[in-house]
């Protein structure tokens, strides 16, 4: 697996270039409706079937890129250490440990490791998001009612 944490932001260049190819991309992706098209390489002219939704992953690759956001691509099935896990969650290892035996996220053991899929993390920290996002209105809300943002 790609280490996720030696991410890049892209350079003023990369972004103008990606810019361009997105809005290429984009357009002539609209007109496509073939499962598999195929697309040439200039300098060699070759041809290559690519399957659409990797040249749609490609155009928010190519979006996200021109943005100046950085860009990392893992499988959904990639399996995951305990400490990259703790480290993609900001959080120390052993409580990262705690929130497996707790069952807040499924792991599977190989020998004496626990190992957890990328996705499930990913899916408990959205579920941990929104919870908070959650409780912020609530304490809005809660404010609100006892009239402290009153003027």
């Amino acid at each position: 697996m790609d280490n996720y944490l030696d991410i890049k932001k892209p350079s003023k260049k990369e972004q103008i270039l990606a810019m361009a190819s997105y809005n290429a991309l984009a357009t002539t992706l609209e007109h496509i409706n073939k499962e598999n098209p195929e697309i040439e390489i200039e300098q060699t002219e070759e041809k290559i079937k690519i399957p659409l939704s990797a040249l749609k992953l490609l155009v928010k690759i190519l979006k996200a890129t021109s943005q100046g956001k950085p860009i990392s691509v893992v499988p959904i099935a990639t399996e995951m250490t305990t400490q990259a896990a703790a480290e993609l969650l900001s959080c120390s290892r052993p409580h990262f440990v705690k929130l497996l035996e707790q069952g807040e996220i499924p792991f599977i053991k190989v020998g004496k490791h626990r190992r957890v899929k990328f996705e499930d993390v990913i899916n408990y920290k959205k579920r941990m998001k929104a919870k908070q996002e959650d409780l912020l209105i609530k304490m809005m809300r809660t404010d609100e009612k006892s009239g402290l943002y009153d003027s």
